[in-house]
């Protein structure tokens, strides 16, 4: 049954994958976030969703709740219809919507041939922050977790390795040995680590106790190295801003704890700065 179920997913997916080439980025990305606006809350609970966004901010009022679920919802529906469209992002007539802050910092690290781990968040599209890291020159590897569809999951990763980085490493104990031999060869690593895992530790997030990775903290005690946070805003339509900040400095002495809580803070003030970009669907405290 649950085969049927993926093959039928997949088959919608590369249905609409196929209309949306047909329409171009621009008109598909509005048509999908208006589709998402109207069947995101049919297939996700809008009870954990707003419970997740009280927890986050206490004392928002009831319109304010409703305009960032709805735009949560409308960025989704975007960052899919993009999806068929990086290679545009990459290397074709949508290379130039991507403005970057903070360029000169990877610039220094390619220069210098620095290893770093750039950390971030499922913010607006993304998938275009790794994308433009590699597109830096700088070598670097990309943590990811396999989607559950067999038949959807080959697609995607070709999209990801073809588009987004090459060194792609799947989240596991296999994923972990490959990234420390890419380690040894002086690749960066990028991750984003707002979400739920099974291995981690429990860390403040927004004010609860919620299992957070540690592969950051891991590598910095393993390497010594540093951590660069990113950050990525769709500022309108198909446009972006990605912002790349000054590294953060731990010593060996400092914990793996005390890293992880730190990384919370950083991805807490990421989030509020666009709340409507965050994905709020995902049951991060469960």
């Amino acid at each position: 049954m649950k085969t049927i179920k993926y093959l039928l997913q997949f088959i919608i997916i590369f249905f609409f994958f196929i209309i949306f080439k047909i329409l171009g980025p621009k008109f598909s990305s509005f048509l999908s976030g208006k589709i998402f606006e109207i069947i995101g809350p049919i297939f996700r609970s809008k009870k954990i969703i707003e419970k997740n966004i009280q927890r986050a901010i206490p004392d928002i009022d009831n319109k304010r709740l409703k305009e960032i679920e709805n735009l949560m919802w409308n960025n989704y529906g975007r960052v899919f219809a993009e999806y068929i469209f990086m290679k545009d992002f990459r290397s074709g007539n949508l290379s130039s919507n991507v403005k970057i802050e903070g360029y000169e910092i990877l610039k220094e690290i390619k220069k210098k041939s620095k290893q770093v781990i750039f950390v971030s968040g499922h913010f607006a599209n993304f998938e275009l922050m790794a994308m433009y890291l590699d597109k830096s020159g700088i070598n670097l590897s990309a943590i990811y977790r396999p989607l559950n569809n067999p038949f959807l999951n080959p697609f995607m990763e070709k999209i990801r390795k073809k588009y987004i980085c090459q060194n792609q490493v799947k989240k596991g104990i296999g994923g972990m040995k490959k990234l420390i031999s890419l380690k040894k060869k002086n690749y960066s690593t990028a991750l984003m680590i707002d979400q739920r895992v099974s291995q981690g530790i429990l860390s403040n997030f927004f004010n609860e106790e919620a299992f957070t990775t540690t592969i950051p903290a891991q590598l910095v005690k393993k390497f010594d190295i540093p951590i660069i946070p990113i950050y990525i805003e769709r500022t309108s339509g198909i446009n972006f801003k990605m912002t790349v900040s000054q590294p953060l400095n731990f010593s060996k002495n400092h914990t793996e704890k005390q890293i992880t809580d730190e990384l919370n803070r950083l991805i807490e003030k990421m989030v509020m700065l666009k709340p409507e970009q965050w994905i709020w669907s995902h049951n991060r405290w469960k």
